[in-house]
């Protein structure tokens, strides 16, 4: 199962892969180069059909518990100033995504969408320090009445181009729905409360809308 967001690049890959075979069985004589460049364009839609890929997760609904938006691996866990809506201490949990991890982004809690911005900005690699304020991104904030409010935000990398942001203000998130969908590889952010329980370490890899990244003790 493909996501939405790739039909119409799968469909144009499709397509230019199919006329690049044709010429090159027309036109190019040399039978290694001509089995080599075709497997070369082989292997680039199986990378595109791999991106778009969106696999069902079966998401435990816990209002106590925050999930991981996307699938990944964990490269920061630390105590940050966050100054675009809390503006105040939060814990920053930061999940890394390759081009082959699935790039649905999911709703970590289930509530109410109360915030919901795009920036525009630049495009430095995802695991740059200054990545989170500098560059392109949507932030997103969604409360409830047991855990709080509980900020993420997708950003965009080097190669990322396009952040494509499905929440709206008032929208009921259901933990787990999609909430988003960023093209070709970065991060999503996390910020939770300081009193959230963090359940992963770093380097774990995480998958979206199943493994818990924290939960809170009423």
């Amino acid at each position: 199962m493909f996501h939405k967001e790739g039909h119409k690049i799968i469909l144009v890959t499709f397509g230019i892969v199919v006329a690049a075979f044709l010429l090159i069985d027309s036109f190019v004589a040399v039978q290694w180069v001509r089995t080599t460049i075709m497997v070369v364009l082989l292997l680039f839609l199986i990378l595109i059909l791999q991106f778009f890929r969106n696999p069902k997760r079966r998401t435990a609904l816990n209002e106590l518990q925050v999930i991981s938006p996307v699938d990944g691996k964990v490269v920061v866990i630390e105590e940050v100033e966050e100054n675009e809506y809390f503006k105040d201490k939060r814990i920053q949990v930061s999940v890394f995504m390759s081009p082959v991890n699935v790039h649905v982004t999911r709703y970590p809690i289930g509530g109410k969408v109360v915030f919901s911005k795009y920036h525009p900005g630049k495009f430095l690699v995802a695991w740059h320090p200054k990545a989170s304020e500098e560059n392109e991104r949507t932030t997103v904030v969604v409360e409830n009445e047991r855990y709080g409010k509980v900020l993420h935000r997708q950003i965009a990398g080097a190669l990322a181009k396009r952040i494509v942001n499905y929440a709206k203000v008032d929208d009921v998130a259901l933990q787990g729905g999609e909430s988003g969908f960023i093209k070709f590889g970065s991060r999503v952010d996390l910020f939770l409360p300081l009193n959230s329980n963090i359940k992963v370490q770093l380097n774990q890899k995480v998958r979206g809308g199943e493994s818990i990244i924290a939960e809170i003790n009423e």
